[in-house]
């Protein structure tokens, strides 16, 4: 058998209190609190951008078993609102589509897995509609007509492991327009009615089995968004502790004991996402895309969320996973000149801020990092704000920029930086602000901007050339990246993501929180996106790249837009000066990944 001797080399410490920098792992007697303590990887549950449905809809149906295998069916889908028989399955990174419903319809109830599930009622016809009692029946190929319910109705919820065992709960009787309480249960062969609900609702959420499954929040005409909670044992329903977020059309995952609520109309769109232990419900990190008529499902450490609506019909899926490693900001010394719209450039412990707009000063102002402090250096020979920088603190190179008192005047200068001077070189074909770049002082690539927003420059050390253009024109967006044959550009405004291979632009996956004004760190295969405008909603705002998806993580401490800032990979990142409108900050804040944390031992 393993011991802590044995693995760590050490026995476990006595410490008056805490030891200063524990590792990873260790574990220690803390003699003052008379317990043991170790130190772990600090871990959260949350949701990353998933591949879209084919077919943008919401009042739709769906199942899963996972956030690697879901099926979604019916819905609206534009233009206007179409009844969609539409059925597609998702594998965990795309979705595919294969055979469609008999009956295409909207608002129905649903039961089961991607292999093998119910779809219950619905809604379908002009107008307000009519209520249906037909139920299909999936066998991971193909649908078929099975038994009718006993009511028809729309806006119901469902629970159940397959398409032989479940249950329907809720729903809404259209005309005249009134919630229901009627639950009916299917045993593979025919349904038959069971014991009510307390609250009459429509459109709330489920999870569970057709013995165990729990129904809530909804919607009751008086006119109240619900929050009560019910808990099923096969018999009866018992009213539980509510939810927090009074909501309609929702989506649910798990099981009775073990469940999430994700999304919805407060009325509002929403991304409140929340998790029942059993007993209550507690308060999880948000949907990256606010909104309502979605399906899902799932468990609590593997779900996932498609479809929906937020001003129009929505294609996104996102994933929910657990133990994901999250990261942190420390606040780190302020800059000496306070001011926003910055070049950033260089690493979290070696960066280097080039220009922006200080209030009441110029626009040539120059810093660099050491990890510790910033230092005032020689000023750049053009003043700007909204250029960029790329290299390093001893080899550093700045481009384009609005000079001072704007007025689109000349936008292409660029200067190199040796560690104390900077020397005019030769300048951009095409001068612009708001541009973004990224690389080294011999190879870097510029672009965006305006007014020229699709353009790209490649830099090789003594000139610019114009390349292949972004396929959609950006400015005030972020790039990252080690020279000028692979980089990366994301957000600015949006949620779009290229990568730039030395020849073209391709687009990959999204940004989870669309966004402009923000600041880039990293590279190719391994980035930051940091802050964004608008400051008030998405200031904190932090997403790591791994070469494949974007993440969320920990945000900064202070929200601002058009900061600077700098790192070498995901792993560790800065962000210094921006504003948060009228308030502009020399605040520094330094990135971990994968921050650790204390945790006490339970010895009952």
């Amino acid at each position: 058998m393993a011991t802590y001797l044995g693995t760590h080399g050490s026995k476990i410490q006595n410490y008056t209190t805490n030891p200063d920098n524990p590792n990873e792992g260790e574990v220690w007697y803390n003699a003052t609190d008379n317990v043991l303590k170790f130190q772990h990887l600090a871990v959260t549950g949350g949701w990353t951008t998933g591949g879209n449905l084919n077919n943008a809809r919401y009042n739709i149906g769906g199942t899963a078993s996972a956030n690697t295998a879901a099926l979604a069916f019916g819905g609206l889908y534009p233009p206007g609102d179409n009844y969609a028989d539409y059925t597609e399955l998702y594998d965990g990174s795309s979705w595919t589509e294969v055979n469609d419903l008999t009956t295409a319809r909207e608002l129905g109830g649903s039961i089961g897995t991607s292999t093998s599930a119910l779809y219950a009622g619905g809604n379908l016809g002009g107008g307000a509609g009519t209520k249906q009692d037909v139920v299909e029946s999936w066998n991971g190929t193909n649908w078929a007509e099975t038994g009718d319910l006993n009511t028809a109705r729309r806006s119901l919820a469902g629970a159940g492991a397959n398409n032989t065992s479940g249950i329907v709960f809720g729903g809404d009787n259209i005309s005249p327009p009134r919630p229901m309480d009627l639950t009916e249960e299917w045993n593979g062969s025919s349904w038959s009615e069971k014991n009510d609900l307390n609250t009459s609702r429509q459109n709330l959420g489920g999870a569970g089995t057709a013995t165990a499954a729990l129904a809530f929040a909804g919607y009751d005409f008086n006119p109240n968004r619900a929050t009560e909670t019910e808990l099923w044992n096969g018999t009866n329903w018992t009213e539980v502790n509510d939810v927090s977020v009074a909501r309609n059309g929702l989506a649910g995952a798990g099981t009775s004991t073990s469940a999430l609520a994700f999304g919805g109309a407060a009325p509002a769109n929403t991304g409140s996402t929340e998790q029942w232990n059993g007993t209550n419900w507690v308060t999880k990190t948000q949907l990256t895309t606010f909104r309502s008529n979605l399906a899902g499902g799932g468990t609590t450490s593997s779900a996932i969320g498609f479809g929906g609506y937020t001003t129009t019909h929505v294609a996104t899926t996102e994933e929910w996973a657990v133990n994901v490693p999250i990261g942190s900001w420390a606040t780190g010394n302020n800059m000496n000149d306070t001011r926003f719209n910055i070049g950033g450039a260089g690493t979290a412990t070696a960066a280097l801020a080039a220009g922006g707009l200080t209030p009441g000063s110029n626009r040539s102002k120059a810093e660099t990092w050491n990890g510790t402090n910033w230092t005032a250096v020689n000023d750049m020979n053009n003043g700007k704000y909204g250029g960029d920088a790329s290299g390093t603190t001893t080899a550093g190179l700045a481009f384009g920029g609005e000079p001072p008192g704007g007025g689109g005047g000349s936008r292409d200068h660029t200067e190199t930086f040796n560690g104390t001077n900077w020397t005019e070189v030769n300048d951009l074909n095409v001068g612009r602000e708001a541009l973004r770049g990224a690389g080294t002082q011999t190879s870097s690539i510029a672009a965006g901007g305006s007014p020229n927003p699709a353009d790209t420059e490649s830099w090789n050390g003594t000139n610019w050339t114009e390349v292949n253009d972004m396929n959609t024109g950006k400015s005030s967006g972020a790039m990252a990246g080690a020279s000028n044959t692979a980089s990366l550009y994301f957000g600015g405004p949006g949620t779009a993501t290229e990568s730039w291979n030395g020849s073209n632009w391709t687009e990959v996956n999204d940004l989870n929180n669309g966004r402009s004004s923000l600041a880039g760190g990293g590279n190719y295969t391994s980035a930051l996106a940091m802050a964004g405008s608008p400051a008030s909603t998405l200031g904190t705002k932090t997403e790591t790249w791994n070469g494949t998806i974007w993440a969320n993580d920990a945000g900064l401490n202070t929200a601002r837009d058009l900061g600077g800032g700098a790192g070498a990979d995901n792993t560790a990142g800065l962000f210094f000066g921006g504003r948060n409108s009228p308030t502009v900050y020399p605040n520094t804040e330094e990135f971990t990944a994968g921050a650790v944390t204390t945790k006490t031992i339970s010895t009952d």
